[in-house]
């Protein structure tokens, strides 16, 4: 545990250096969000299995986001809750963006020590490097690993957990889509195979495709000055054998 603190004032330092920064420029460009979704699909996995509701907040300035962005099924009776916490910067002519994120996974009912970092809270922690894309070639690559948290084998070592993602992002007659085939880095061990869940690795049990599907966004008219971004994704997990049709709007 006193490694972690260690970690986490190296991860605080610079989120309160830059939180300086933004609040010193005259401008602080705010972000505010707020999207429901039929089903809450992340990197594969269903979270809820219900209709979600996900707002977010935001800073931004100079290449430098800070961000929270939370996740709230309206399943009652296996209730999926999440609120996270980001540090992202863009740079490079915006092609690259490197991000810090605190996914936390809270229960209702329960106290849920949000501010206990040992890896049997509900904390995961990610480190993540992502390639935008050239303007006249959309292509995109996101590698994100679980550094610590809530992400061990059956010995309580840290498995280190780590996702790739390939997508191409095109515009097809005004409506952009984008095309996406997520990989499981990390197999489930041989000792995590005999626990009894089905899915003992974080994204799946073998390496291979975990995710892959297609998104596209369409803005709904509503008046003549206000429109509403609808999103639809379809969404299949060949590791689970599962396949999602979801729809999502934004405000």
């Amino acid at each position: 545990m006193k490694q972690f603190h260690k970690s986490a004032i190296l991860i605080a330092l610079p989120i309160l250096f830059f939180t300086n920064n933004i609040f010193s420029q005259n401008e602080s460009p705010i972000n505010l969000g707020f999207d429901i979704y039929s089903r809450y699909v992340w990197r594969g996995s269903d979270f809820g299995s219900s209709p979600s509701v996900q707002p977010c907040f935001e800073f931004s300035k100079s290449g430098l986001t800070i961000g929270a962005w939370g996740a709230y099924t309206t399943n009652i009776n296996a209730p999926a809750q999440e609120t996270d916490i980001y540090l992202d910067y863009t740079f490079y002519k915006e092609m690259l963006s490197i991000t810090l994120t605190d996914y936390f996974f809270p229960s209702d009912g329960v106290e849920n020590e949000y501010f206990v970092y040992d890896k049997n809270t509900a904390h995961i922690f990610e480190a993540s490097l992502s390639f935008n894309g050239f303007e006249n070639f959309p292509l995109g690559l996101l590698v994100g690993t679980i550094f610590y948290g809530a992400d061990y084998d059956s010995n309580g070592d840290n498995r280190y957990s780590t996702y790739c993602e390939l997508s191409y992002s095109p515009e097809v007659k005004g409506i952009p889509i984008s095309l996406f085939c997520g990989l499981n880095l990390t197999p489930a061990s041989e000792d995590d195979l005999n626990l009894p869940s089905p899915i003992n690795g974080f994204y799946g049990n073998n390496l291979g495709i975990c995710n892959i599907g297609i998104s596209a966004v369409k803005d709904l008219k509503i008046t003549e000055s206000f429109e509403i971004p609808l999103n639809l994704s379809l969404i299949t997990n060949p590791m689970k054998g599962n396949i999602y049709l979801i729809a999502g709007i934004s405000f």
